[in-house]
């Protein structure tokens, strides 16, 4: 139980909210939730996706209308942070601890898995978690299990279990490091059996055990321990000598990181997507730069992390990159060339820890590429399958930093030896994990930037490739426009789906700072698609200089430079690209008040088949959407087009849609959706040896089909 009734933390967020908690009073599974979504509300006290909790109640067996004790626990592959009741599993508590019956000896470990599922209580509820046991075992009604980083730092300190011992004078137990599991869940119990009154116990290496007779107990007694943690960490910080050695060198300034940081996130991504096309994060983080530009890194870096959890984001240790802060980055192929090295060493170290430790019945090797690479003096760029991963990648790696911290502060920081950290990695309940995840999505791995995506056709584009499984750039010149449609796309898609930047296609800073933007977003681009647009319908008679230059610059101007600062990036990377020109059937139509236009999307569709012929050996496709007519949330019938069209045809505003769709050979609207369509049809995959080519999009116009 907890010792302490203080809400005063130094270290830690005390969030318990007693009006909310009050309304939950009763209903033991709702205090759960709450408290879980608290626990993993600060990331100092567990990681994205780890950790887990679990109450015990007594509830009605549906079967025999008799009161039973149930346990409710995190499931499988849940989030304390975001948790809701769908995703806990419920267990007869008297039904897992008959288990202990059946239990063969720990080489046995992963059969007891399939056995859970015997002692289910709610049918609907989550999958149990490896950890089911470690709660089961234990009696007490509320338990938290999290990877706080001040804990862990104590646990993966070689003398962890002596600081533990006199930090809390005997009141928190000590389980030396095992994988998590059946066997584990025996030994906690063990342990509480030979030191009953404990208020926790520490697992060597891994994390924190708490509890308490009720939710708010187990919190309270949760963020008191993690604290004393911290307290201890921080009084003895500097006792042995500047943190992490000293600094060894200077960060740049914050402009000149990025910049660097934009320059090299392409050509790292290249070399992380020699298997599979990776999605990049950076941080510079202040906790980040004392680590790599101090003087222990190159000591530190190598042995990895200690923690499960950590190290199955951010594989068994990074990737110190041999260069230095301010280097200059515009020699692409020198830096390839200094940089390939590397990484052909980092993969033939994965593959010895690979064959080194493996089983008759391991999983096949997987993606031997770096996660987390180090640049001295600029940060840390992590690359994995999606945003989200590496993103999550890089604050577990800040969570690594962190236990190193701690652990060096006040003894010496130790990681689990190569054959436990294979165990956990290859693990076959972790591959079993692994093969159940959703097979990828066609644009998963992919970077696009669509310009003029805050509306209209760009927008369609845009939410069809994110929902394909891109990350996308939303931009606009309209800053306002921009800002809701990225709103949008959160709501609709979460956090690490789109970017966003603004972009005036005729400027080059705004193109410059809009790639930049892409690159620290994302890592680099994969797809451009040049939307952005403006209509200008006059006689030739009425059709100023100005309208002429404006509708070259933006149309023919604008997809040149966006087109150039995309194959730069795309260069970088070496893995081949997409650039897809939404141009218009105007391009091959001749039509009444229409010469700026038209022969402005004319000298689109060609540019369309110069770049194709260029950018071929880079595999780089290049190909044309022909837009017809698309009036829904467009821009392009702004400025008076609108009215100049239907003075064209001699009819009124009004009639412009029926006319449109009655002079095609299907009839048929054209809508933003449908030229999405088109540009997913080249991007998607099926026409992977499509280039220079044309897809008209306009309901069927003969006099536009292509000869």
């Amino acid at each position: 139980m907890s010792t302490t009734t203080t809400t005063q933390f130094k270290h830690v967020s005390y969030l318990w909210d007693e009006k909310k908690a009050a309304e939950l009073e009763g209903d033991e599974v709702a205090l759960l939730v709450y408290r879980s979504n608290l626990l993993g509300a600060d990331l100092r006290l567990t990681n994205y996706g780890g950790g887990n909790t679990s109450c015990k109640a007594m509830a009605k067996d549906p079967l025999t209308g008799k009161e039973v004790e149930v346990m409710w626990v995190k499931g499988s592959g849940g989030d304390l942070g975001t948790m809701k009741r769908s995703g806990l599993a419920a267990l007869y508590v008297d039904r897992l601890r008959s288990l202990k019956n059946v239990y063969r000896g720990i080489a046995y470990e992963d059969e007891m898995v399939e056995l859970f599922n015997h002692s289910i209580y709610d049918l609907a509820s989550k999958a149990p978690s490896i950890d089911t046991p470690l709660h089961g075992f234990l009696p007490f009604k509320h338990i938290d299990h999290l990877h706080p980083d001040a804990a862990i730092a104590i646990a993966a300190a070689k003398d962890g279990k002596r600081i533990t011992e006199e930090l809390f004078n005997g009141t928190i137990g000590w389980v030396e490091w095992q994988r998590p599991g059946f066997d584990l869940g025996l030994k906690l119990k063990e342990c509480l059996d030979a030191n009953p009154g404990i208020r926790g116990i520490m697992l060597g290496s891994h994390g924190l055990f708490t509890w308490g007779d009720t939710a708010y107990e187990s919190y309270l007694n949760t963020l008191d321990v993690i604290e004393r943690c911290a307290q201890y960490i921080e009084d003895n910080s500097g006792k042995k000598g500047p943190v992490f050695g000293g600094e060894k060198r200077k960060s740049l300034p914050k402009e000149e990181r990025l910049k660097q940081a934009a320059a090299l996130a392409p050509v790292l991504r290249g070399f992380c997507s020699s298997k599979t096309k990776m999605i990049g994060h950076f941080t510079d983080d202040e906790r980040v730069l004392q680590f790599i530009n101090s003087n222990d890194l190159a000591r530190l870096a190598p042995l990895g992390t200690s923690c499960p959890d950590h190290f199955l984001r951010t594989k068994i240790s990074p990737l110190v990159l041999n260069l230095e802060a301010g280097e200059d980055l515009s020699n692409v192929e020198a830096i390839k060339q200094k940089l390939a090295p590397q990484y052909e060493a980092y993969r033939k170290m994965y593959e010895d820890y690979y064959n080194g430790c493996k089983h008759p019945n391991s999983p096949s090797i997987r993606d031997a590429n770096p996660v987390v690479h180090l640049f001295p003096g600029v940060g840390l760029f992590t690359f994995a399958k999606d945003k989200q991963t590496a993103r999550v990648a890089a604050e577990f790696y800040i969570n690594a930093i962190n236990v190193m911290r701690g652990a060096e502060a006040i003894s010496e920081y130790t990681s689990l030896p190569r054959q436990e950290a294979f165990d956990i990695e290859y693990w076959l309940l972790e591959e079993a994990k692994l093969q159940r995840m959703p097979k990828p999505k066609p644009l998963s791995g992919r970077i696009a930037l669509v310009t003029g995506s805050a509306g209209g056709i760009g927008k369609a584009i845009a939410k069809k490739f994110a929902e394909e499984g891109a990350c996308v750039v939303i931009n606009d010149i309209n800053e306002e426009r921009l800002q809701g449609a990225m709103e949008e796309f959160q709501k609709t898609f979460g956090r690490d789906t789109a970017a966003s930047a603004v972009l005036d296609v005729t400027s080059n800073e705004t193109i410059e700072k809009a790639i930049d933007a892409t690159v620290l977003a994302f890592g680099g681009v994969d797809i451009i698609v040049n939307n952005a647009g403006i209509s200008i319908s006059k006689g030739l008679l009425d059709h100023s200089e100005a309208d002429w230059d404006k509708l070259y610059d933006i149309l023919v101007k604008g997809q040149f430079l966006v087109s150039k600062a995309g194959v730069s990036v795309m260069r970088k990377q070496g893995i081949g690209g997409d650039i897809v020109n939404v141009v218009s059937k105007n391009s091959v139509v001749a039509g009444p008040n229409n010469a700026g236009y038209g022969s402005a999307k004319a000298a689109q569709a060609h540019l369309t088949r110069l770049l194709a012929a260029e950018l071929g050996p880079d595999r780089i496709r290049v190909n044309t959407v022909n837009p017809d007519a698309v009036i829904a949330d467009s821009n392009i019938w702004a400025g008076g087009w609108a009215e100049g069209r239907a003075k064209a045809y001699g009819i009124t505003v009004a009639e412009l849609p029926a006319y449109y769709a009655k002079r095609t050979l299907l009839n048929e609207a054209i809508l933003p959706e449908d030229i999405a369509n088109a540009c997913f049809a080249f991007v998607g995959g099926l026409l992977g040896k499509s280039t220079g080519n044309a897809l008209n999009v306009d309901g069927g116009v003969a006099a536009a089909f292509l000869r």
